[in-house]
């Protein structure tokens, strides 16, 4: 059995059997999900293990590797430029599709009203929110050592991007020394992230049945149709991503969907594009990807690029406001679309971040600021096709640029 294979079977178990789980009598005083879920955490502990030394290891080797800056600017720029017209795309997608779906949803006003009472507050006020400014000059560390404990990716990855570029200003031999070191620790991660892989399938399982198992079958209520047209609307744009991954990035679309599904399968699971790094490596080697424009996009892209954010992110806003029975214009509707979008590269690394941020497009809109609450209490699940798409994205864009750059 393959690989993707494996990992998909574990998936089905573990969502098949926490729904059935949750349907016993006496599930509510099992504690079976809660001994299974440490087994999951473990799994995503350790491959959040090799991330850090991976990155750094994967950027210095693609960035000091080369023989001037020059590749390495014009690169970031193209990458840059490629996550603009992505995020560009979905925000414009969201705007046309969307608004015609949610107005099409029968919403029970006292169902809201219980809703609200029960979510709203508590979790809206639940996270303090970083002012801009301290994000801003967070991207400087002051400590690369404590940004990399902290788990503060972008600073460090900024941080790395600068120092690897500085190696390429010092004597060629001694840069060898330093590239050659950080090559042999990104292939000792490559080896380690195998031997975890072969576990995937169990640390999957692991993640999925307690939370089937606590979910059951109540994502169906009051906010299952909404769920339906935000998922349904993220997977839709994600299908686009394959024809540009073969039209434009040169990759048999067989042999695109087969690489990338276990990064496809880590990131549903795990909700984080970070974990589900190494299998994007992986996927970029198995499909010939450029170890030099991997090494470069795929860490930039897991620190700023939310692919599939703006569709889920506007959508619920879109869904919030129709909720409390304000209409909003189509300008107001493309603002509040273009500034999510704009949003989506600011994601602070606290619980619901992506929620939070949207705080002043609602306060600017007349929009009830206590609605986040809601879409904070379905995330989970709509968090899950994010991060799998935006996994796939990753992939897409290290694809396109490795062909144009061949």
């Amino acid at each position: 059995m393959s690989s993707s294979a494996r990992i998909l079977l574990g998936l089905a178990l573990g969502l098949i059997g926490g729904i059935g789980f949750s349907l016993l009598e006496t599930s509510s005083d099992s504690a079976l999900p809660s001994i299974i879920e440490p087994i999951g955490t473990l799994w995503v502990n350790a491959i959040r293990m090799t991330v850090i030394p991976l990155l750094m290891a994967l950027m210095i080797t693609a960035i000091a590797g080369q023989e001037t800056t020059g590749p390495v600017a014009q690169l970031g720029g193209k990458t840059m430029g490629m996550f603009i017209a992505m995020i560009a795309s979905s925000s414009l997608f969201v705007f046309l599709v969307a608004p015609p779906l949610i107005a099409m949803l029968s919403i029970d006003p006292e169902a809201s009203r219980i809703l609200l009472e029960n979510t709203a507050t508590e979790n809206v006020g639940s996270s303090e929110l970083p002012p801009f400014r301290d994000w801003l000059v967070a991207l400087i560390p002051i400590n690369p050592i404590q940004a990399a404990a902290d788990n503060a990716v972008l600073p460090l990855m900024i941080f790395t991007g600068l120092f690897s570029m500085a190696l390429l200003k010092i004597n060629n031999e001694q840069r060898r020394y330093v590239v050659g070191f950080f090559s042999a620790i990104k292939e000792t991660m490559f080896v380690l992230i195998a031997w975890i892989m072969i576990l995937a399938p169990i640390g999957i399982f692991a993640l999925v049945f307690p939370l089937a198992a606590t979910l059951g079958v109540s994502a169906i209520s009051v906010l299952g149709s909404f769920i339906v047209i935000v998922c349904v609307l993220i997977t839709l744009f994600t299908l686009t991503l394959y024809p540009l991954a073969t039209y434009v990035g040169g990759i048999k679309l067989r042999d695109f969907a087969r690489a990338l599904a276990p990064a496809q399968i880590i990131g549903f699971s795990t909700r984080s594009s970070l974990a589900a790094l190494p299998a994007c490596f992986a996927a970029t080697e198995t499909l010939g990807i450029s170890s030099k424009v991997s090494g470069v996009v795929l860490p930039i892209a897991v620190t700023l690029f939310k692919f599939a954010s703006p569709i889920a992110r506007t959508a619920g806003t879109y869904f919030v406001a129709s909720l409390y029975g304000i209409d909003l214009t189509i300008y107001e509707l493309f603002i509040v679309a273009a500034a999510i979008g704009l949003f989506s590269f600011y994601s602070p690394a606290i619980p619901s971040g992506g929620l939070l941020i949207m705080a002043p497009v609602y306060i600017s809109l007349g929009l009830p600021v206590a609605g986040i609450g809601i879409l904070i209490a379905i995330d989970l699940i709509v968090d899950m096709f994010i991060t799998a798409a935006n996994v796939t994205a990753n992939v897409t864009v290290a694809a396109i640029l490795s062909r144009k750059a061949s």
